[in-house]
């Protein structure tokens, strides 16, 4: 519990307990801390390659209007992904990213208490907003560099989880299952669990890789994100797809004006540009082979991966990969890695450009003989 309390304002007992942490430190705080920008900027899992240039042109149309609240149901937007994925507009919420649906869901579904499984090592946002309602994290540790679906399902029925959170493909490892062995698997879910499927990379995944599940069952919640393949991070746009009378509830606790009117344009706009996200899917697959070509220069082996970022193998324990992660940093490259063992081995970069990908493999060998030298 932080010392730091306000002296005034009486907080309650839970936010009063909580560390005083967050998921992530961006990486504008990082160069803030070190005094000077980074050369490369592939920590993320942003889109380097930016968003459509149609989206680009709704953003801007769009500010000469910023003045009016954005529309307070997204219906626009709502309707476009409802035709875009054949489900019903009462299906779709619109949210301020993945993050932002993920805060609401758990507020809606988790009190002080509730048993809630996740994959040790997995998403942490999701844990933060878990504890911040107080419900009690119940975690299972990954296999293969993968998550254990089913010891997660085996876990939900041991503790009667409410929810049941799951990316597919996964962050960080970018592993992946196909989309038939988890619809395989939902009959196995006990009885008022809900599957939370995290699946803001599926645009990079292979086929078949989305689990074909209608939108109106009622055991599954799908969450996405134009953050990634859209290159939106910074408009924070997301979208939920389940059950009617699940998603009606959000209307009873979300922020009905917090998405702002600019991106809901500009996901819009990127919807409808199937040319744009075709060719920032085939710039990312070239750096993930880049990416591994660097790491085996090195002496390294890069986790095949279904997302914009790939997790390389350092060869040791948490620590070499923490040191080989600094070493990197402190030449200007900014990469993430891990938590927990045994992931935490790896450092895991995202997709970057030619340029951004050259300054990795300019600075990972010093960075890692600094490391293997302890």
């Amino acid at each position: 519990m932080s010392e730091d309390l306000p002296r005034h304002a009486r907080l309650t007992r839970l936010v009063a307990g909580l560390p005083p942490t967050v998921p992530f430190v961006g990486p504008e705080v990082q160069e803030r801390e070190r005094g000077a920008p980074f050369k490369a900027r592939i920590g993320a899992n942003e889109s380097v390659f930016g968003p459509s240039p149609r989206a680009v042109k709704a953003l801007r149309e769009a500010a000469a209007e910023i003045w009016k609240y954005g529309d307070s149901t997204s219906h626009d937007l709502r309707h476009a992904l409802a035709r875009e994925m054949g489900v019903e507009a009462g299906n779709i919420v619109v949210g301020e990213g993945i993050d932002g649906l993920l805060g609401y869901l758990v507020r809606m579904m988790i009190e002080p208490g509730d048993a809630v499984v996740t994959s040790d090592g997995a998403y942490p946002t999701f844990n933060y907003h878990v504890a911040g309602y107080a419900g009690r994290l119940e975690k299972v540790a990954y296999r293969d560099d993968r998550e254990d679906l089913p010891a997660l399902i085996g876990r939900a029925r041991e503790v009667g989880a409410k929810l049941l959170y799951f990316a597919n493909p996964d962050n960080p490892m970018g592993t992946w299952w196909r989309g038939a062995e988890v619809a395989g698997m939902l009959d196995e879910l006990p009885r008022g669990c809900l599957l939370v499927l995290d699946e803001a990379y599926i645009e990079f995944a292979p086929e078949g890789t989305a689990v074909p599940v209608e939108a109106g069952d009622p055991r599954v919640i799908r969450l996405r994100t134009f953050s990634k393949a859209h290159g939106m991070a910074g408009a924070r746009v997301g979208y939920a797809v389940g059950e009617r009378a699940l998603i009606a509830q959000f209307e009873k606790i979300r922020n009905h004006f917090g998405m702002n009117r600019a991106a809901q344009a500009g996901a819009l706009a990127a919807l409808e540009d199937g040319d744009w996200l075709g060719h920032v899917r085939a710039r990312v697959a070239e750096a993930r082979d880049e990416i591994a070509r660097i790491a085996a220069e090195n002496g390294l082996s890069a986790i095949p991966s279904a997302t914009n970022f790939v997790a390389v193998d350092c060869g040791g324990d948490g620590a070499l990969a923490r040191r080989v992660l600094t070493g990197l940093v402190a030449r200007g490259v900014f990469v993430r890695m891990p938590f927990v063992a045994p992931a935490d081995r790896c450092i895991r970069v995202s997709c970057g450009t030619e340029r951004d990908l050259a300054a990795l493999a300019e600075a990972l060998p010093g960075a890692l003989r600094e490391a293997r030298q302890g």
